[in-house]
């Protein structure tokens, strides 16, 4: 090709971007992507869902006998209160806050409603995603993935001591490392089943959102599993080192404590969900 025929006035083709698409450049939003909230509905939605999930607690806290009044409370130091009390060897009839099925669902429930009218408060222009999401958080994150881990453990304590028989064992029982070794090995399949349980639970409930989603709400956009959708499930950490141990140890006891904390995060969720740009 012959270099003096090359017309050098021919617009090229970087020059003929519109505004629009310039615009788009100086600030990219791909199609589906969801908005980050500001602060301020950030931090409303975090005070509303741990309201909600602390409503919640103090009427489970009421409901399993242990007192709510402010004169009976002041008298206990802060670590005998129930949302703190744990296990103790030396006192082994000490009453200690059940936190299992029923009352992970019911502090989910709540801290999803504290998001919800925390929403309505600070972010009510963005409801509809809040209330996708807040479908999302109970179904998907709360009750398939709690109701896979739940069966999965009633049906393995009806064969439990058959299938610890037939693990292998270490010899020297005398030996406290040994001990301790034995006993890990007997719970390596409630640790599976466990961990497999919840990975197919929270698999199961995001299928079963975004069919609901799909199906009712016209959102088409695949959700996929976040680092949080796990937050609601630390109880099954605890119930990993139950099975290992007992109920009522001071291990077990303690991660139970900060089970609630962690059900803020679905309400959390929910309360600063915005809709996709």
């Amino acid at each position: 090709m012959n270099i003096n025929n090359v017309d050098l006035n021919r617009p090229q083709r970087f020059s003929q971007f519109n505004a629009l698409q310039t615009s788009y450049m100086a600030n990219p939003q791909f199609a589906g992507q969801k908005k980050e909230a500001p602060a301020g509905i950030k931090a409303g939605a975090a005070i509303s869902s741990l309201t909600g999930m602390g409503l919640t607690l103090a009427a489970i806290v009421k409901k399993q006998g242990f007192s709510l009044n402010p004169k009976t409370v002041k008298k206990f130091p802060l670590k005998d209160w129930a949302i703190f009390r744990i296990a103790n060897k030396k006192q082994p009839d000490r009453k200690l806050l059940e936190i299992e099925e029923k009352e992970i669902i019911s502090l989910a429930a709540g801290s999803v409603a504290g998001g919800l009218i925390g929403g309505a408060i600070f972010d009510e222009k963005n409801m509809k995603a809040k209330g996708r999401e807040a479908l999302t958080q109970l179904i998907g994150n709360v009750l398939i993935p709690v109701g896979f881990v739940g069966g999965v453990s009633r049906v393995y304590k009806k064969y439990e001591n058959r299938i610890k028989n037939v693990m292998p064992q270490i010899g020297l029982e005398n030996n406290k490392y040994i001990n301790f070794a034995n006993k890990f090995i007997k719970n390596i399949p409630a640790i599976g089943l466990t961990a497999g349980a919840l990975v197919a639970g929270i698999w199961t409930g995001s299928k079963v959102t975004n069919f609901i989603n799909e199906k009712f709400f016209g959102q088409k956009k695949e959700r996929k599993i976040k680092s949080t959708d796990f937050a609601p499930h630390v109880d099954d950490l605890c119930l990993a080192v139950t099975l290992m141990g007992s109920k009522d140890s001071p291990v077990a006891s303690s991660i139970t404590r900060v089970v609630p904390l962690f059900l803020s995060v679905p309400g959390y969720q929910v309360g600063k969900a915005q809709e996709e740009v």
